[in-house]
């Protein structure tokens, strides 16, 4: 299937997502990754369902977004470890997402992470892509971000180094958050916090990146919410058994 590569014309004809490439063939970095994906979304899966009463969002985990048509395709992708799209439906006429296309939708993420796993400096990247004849330089990961894809918040987490830089787009260019009292990155959009939390999580013993509400109390995983239902529970037998009632519970 040929599609033209000329940017500079209306995308009409262009590719959709069951059209381009899910992956580029490479391994994931680590072990850590794919587990950190799931407790981002596993935790805030509340809070989303609670914004978004119809449905309508969608996270991509170690997927692509597309942002132009390239010669190879996968060229034209990003694939954040981490990034929700608001107000966007979860499915595509029917079908599920093979990856985020921005000629389709017009709808930036709200939020892009990146999970470090060399020396930073990919993730920092700012080249920007540039033209001479059919030569281009290769752009930088932070630049496309900055100025293509543009999502309101850009985060770059180090687990070896158990730190999360938050950046946010003003200007049309990304300033670095402030960290609160807590030591945590607003994200005031949703109404969370981002930070780095030092615990347990399927098996490993690590600085995992978490949300936290606005009050601090960190968002717990669906594992975490069920434990504590079942402590509650377990509560509320010693109470009325003390009162001399017997728990039907």
């Amino acid at each position: 299937m040929k599609f033209s590569l000329d940017v500079e014309n209306n995308p009409t004809g262009w590719p959709d997502h069951t059209q381009l490439p899910e992956s580029d063939g490479t391994f994931v970095k680590n072990f850590q990754e794919h587990p950190q994906s799931i407790l981002l979304t596993d935790s805030i899966t509340p809070v989303l369902e609670t914004i978004h009463a119809d449905g309508n969002y969608c996270i991509g985990q170690d997927s692509g977004i597309y942002w132009r048509l390239a010669d190879p395709l996968e060229k034209g992708a990003e694939a954040p470890d981490w990034f929700y799209v608001p107000n966007v439906p979860p499915t595509l006429d029917g079908k599920y997402r093979r990856s985020y296309v921005m000629w389709q939708e017009f709808v930036a993420p709200l939020i892009v992470l990146e999970f470090v796993s060399g020396n930073g400096s990919e993730e920092r990247d700012r080249t920007p892509l540039l033209r001479s004849g059919k030569q281009e330089t290769k752009p930088g990961r932070f630049w496309i971000y900055e100025n293509v894809i543009r999502p309101a918040f850009y985060g770059i987490y180090e687990v070896n180094k158990a730190s999360v830089e938050v950046y946010y787009l003003s200007q049309g260019r990304y300033e670095l958050v402030a960290a609160n009292e807590r030591g945590h990155y607003p994200i005031a959009p949703l109404g969370v916090e981002l930070g780095i939390w030092q615990g347990s999580y399927q098996n490993m013993e690590l600085p995992w990146l978490r949300w936290w509400d606005s009050a601090g109390n960190l968002l717990l995983s669906g594992a975490q919410r069920a434990d504590r239902a079942e402590d509650q529970l377990e509560q509320l037998r010693a109470q009325l058994r003390s009162a001399g009632i017997e728990p039907q519970l």
